[in-house]
């Protein structure tokens, strides 16, 4: 299982670094999905991930200009990385694409997800369309549903029943107010990005979609 998670990784670090080599200035500088992150500063978390790990130095800096936030140092330290010139960050993601190298308290299904969520990060607000791999999509819809923190979909979702139009995924309540659309949307409304998924989404559940508290940690 870890042999195709790896080879899924890989494929949307290159497909990704490929769309990052396509874009403008000032589609770099748009602001992404995720909060208080422009398109450089995702991409930038993106190709971090396989990377060796900050210096304590760098990181206990980081901490104490978040106020000893660990989530919010995190994300200093890739608004730093993204100071780099665009066609670095989109090379250094291209250079480590094979990489296995995993950060701590993480797993290839967890990378998987995350390039594929902040994949449409960048390419939502920019008006791409950036389609998921079925399996892809699959596998990083069941890590987030099974994970707790960050995203504590189950609990969120309460009450809801979440069913793919074109994947095998049907979870949630049986009995609850239907949600149904694409797996991709899906997985967006699960962690956090409501407002772009609720626009392509069916059901009677979607009027309560709005009303559901989003993860504590933002949109990450």
């Amino acid at each position: 299982m870890d042999e195709t998670r790896w080879q899924d990784v890989e494929r949307e670090r290159l497909s990704l670094a490929d769309l990052l080599d396509s874009l403008t200035s000032a589609q770099w500088e748009t602001q992404s999905l995720c909060e208080r992150w422009r398109v450089r500063d995702v991409a930038a978390h993106v190709a971090m991930s396989p990377v060796p790990e900050p210096s304590m130095s760098t990181l206990v800096a980081a901490l104490v200009r978040a106020h000893g936030h660990l989530w919010e140092a995190a994300a200093a330290i890739a608004v730093d990385y993204a100071q780099r010139p665009t066609e670095e960050i989109a090379a250094g993601l291209r250079r480590v694409a094979a990489s296995r190298a995993v950060p701590r308290v993480t797993n290839p299904d967890n990378l998987l997800m995350d390039l594929l969520v902040h994949g449409q990060d960048i390419t939502i607000p920019l008006g791409i369309e950036r389609p998921m791999p079925t399996d892809a999509a699959v596998a990083g819809f069941r890590r987030v549903w099974s994970m707790g923190w960050p995203f504590h979909a189950r609990r969120r979702m309460r009450g809801m029943h979440l069913i793919a139009t074109d994947a095998p995924v049907d979870v949630g309540d049986p009995d609850g107010a239907r949600v149904q659309g694409r797996l991709g949307d899906l997985l967006l409304l699960i962690t956090g990005r409501t407002d772009p998924a609720l626009d392509r989404l069916d059901g009677e559940g979607t009027a309560r979609l709005r009303s559901i508290p989003r993860p504590s940690g933002g949109t990450r």
